[in-house]
């Protein structure tokens, strides 16, 4: 009896053969002490790419984005957001409880123009009632508005703006690699017009655990107290690291996995009991309407064939990852139309 096929998430994925070999061969130090020479090949290769001064390896890329959080604000701060932003929703309100700061959301469906972002824009006032907005943050791709781009003109357009009014801004690039896979370009395309950055090494990348925090050698430098501070130094974490690079150089099979998520919502566009438009699904996350049907009931019933997660009251999420093929995308598709098609 075959496995069901995991579209829950692309953190599923488990480590490659070249992973697991580059983790048992890495040379290791002490990282805290600042020993590692795979972590520093990890950091070096990540600023490298993202047209950095510095980059830091944190545990998870919550940390990644709290450490920015500590880094550009102070307590009671106003941090300006896409609706439904990662940082509001999944990071157990850390923004608030760690970081202090408060959260105004821009825009609809997770993006926000230069516009947009600027009439959200909180202004010290005489007697202080008003807390001042010190930072700008756009999570690209866009998770809840599944795995929506920015495009880099557009952010380019919004970090403008932003510095021109005294303002940070941190990309939240948890899945930054898949918008730069579907827009044919390097992530230097939009991290260097950003202060910050953070991406993941534990998504689409498929390394077992970890992210990267890039910005210039000050912010860096103040980041590393922060990770200490939250309590992620990480001792002989090369063995980690070499699973990052490993990572880093499978970054373009992720154009394979847009193109099954794209099969998959013209699968789905199909079915009876679906509405979805597959021309907005443009990278490897799918969300779709079930119109007859609880999503709890539907991915119950699912779930020996495929593992797909409620996603609200109305909407399901699936995700591609490289653990998925072809075959098992067929094998999916299948089981969802038993259910959805009836």
């Amino acid at each position: 009896m075959l496995a069901p096929v995991d579209l829950r998430s692309d953190t599923v994925t488990r480590p490659t053969p070249a992973m697991r070999q580059a983790m048992a061969e890495a040379a290791v130090g002490d990282d805290v002490f600042g020993e590692d020479p795979t972590v520093h090949a990890l950091q070096s290769r990540a600023a490298l790419m993202t047209g950095h001064e510095a980059a830091l390896f944190v545990p998870s890329g919550t940390m990644g984005n709290q450490i920015a959080l500590l880094t550009h604000c102070r307590p009671g701060d106003d941090v300006l957001v896409g609706q439904h932003a990662h940082a509001c929703l999944y990071e157990s309100g850390a923004g608030a409880a760690i970081a202090g700061v408060q959260f105004t959301t821009v825009g609809q469906g997770g993006h926000f123009d230069a516009d947009q972002m600027q009439a959200a824009i909180h202004g010290l006032d005489r007697s202080g009632h008003v807390p001042p907005t010190t930072l700008v943050m756009v999570e690209n791709t866009h998770n809840r508005g599944g795995g929506k781009v920015m495009p880099p003109d557009a952010f380019a357009a919004i970090a403008a703006r932003a510095r021109a009014r005294g303002l940070a801004v941190h990309i939240d690039g948890a899945r930054l690699f898949n918008a730069a896979a579907a827009c044919g370009v390097g992530p230097a395309a939009w991290t260097r017009h950003a202060d910050t950055v953070t991406f993941c090494l534990s998504k689409g990348l498929g390394a077992p655990v970890g992210s990267v925090l890039c910005g210039s050698e000050a912010v860096i430098a103040r980041a590393h107290r922060y990770r200490k501070m939250l309590g992620g130094g990480m001792r002989q974490a090369g063995v980690l690291a070499a699973a990052g690079l490993c990572a880093l150089d499978d970054a373009p099979q992720l154009v394979d996995d847009h193109r099954r998520a794209r099969a998959l919502a013209e699968a789905l566009a199909g079915m009876k009991h679906v509405r979805l438009d597959p021309a907005a699904v443009q990278t490897n996350i799918v969300i779709f309407e079930a119109t007859d049907h609880a999503p709890v009931q539907i991915c119950g019933q699912v779930a020996d064939d495929v593992l797909i997660l409620p996603f609200g009251p109305r909407h399901i999420r699936a995700v591609l990852h490289r653990d998925v093929d072809d075959g098992m995308l067929a094998r999916a598709i299948e089981a969802l139309k038993d259910v959805l098609d009836g």
